[in-house]
């Protein structure tokens, strides 16, 4: 148990970089449009579709992965305007973590906790 003047932060000194990282990618809906576009380009509706994510969510979430730099934007100016999502090299970089964590899950959990 820590003292009441050591700050939970101090407490994970080692565990910093995990976390850091996790605060970046580590919200469900971020989560889940980055392995999406694991699979490549997609636009706004494609990724609304196969998330899930209200458009409010979905707008939110790709904004926060623009600015940390996971994903990028593309505008195609033909009729009809679409907008297209895909990874940048930070976020293709992030495919080698899914593999594992698919991996992981594969041997830890059950099947009531992966249709969760």
């Amino acid at each position: 148990m820590s003292s009441p003047q050591t700050r939970p932060s101090e407490q994970h000194d080692d565990a910093c970089p995990v976390i850091a990282s996790l605060e970046q990618i580590g919200s469900q809906w971020r989560l889940a449009v980055l392995h999406e576009l694991l699979n490549g380009e997609q636009r706004f509706n494609e990724l609304k579709r196969s998330t899930g994510a209200n458009a409010r969510t979905l707008s939110r979430v790709l904004d926060d992965l623009g600015e940390t730099g996971f994903v990028e934007r593309r505008i195609e100016e033909d009729a009809p305007v679409a907008t297209y999502y895909s990874l940048t090299a930070k976020g293709e970089s992030l495919e080698p973590v899914f593999s594992e964590i698919e991996c992981w899950a594969g041997s830890w959990l059950d099947d009531a906790e992966l249709e969760a």
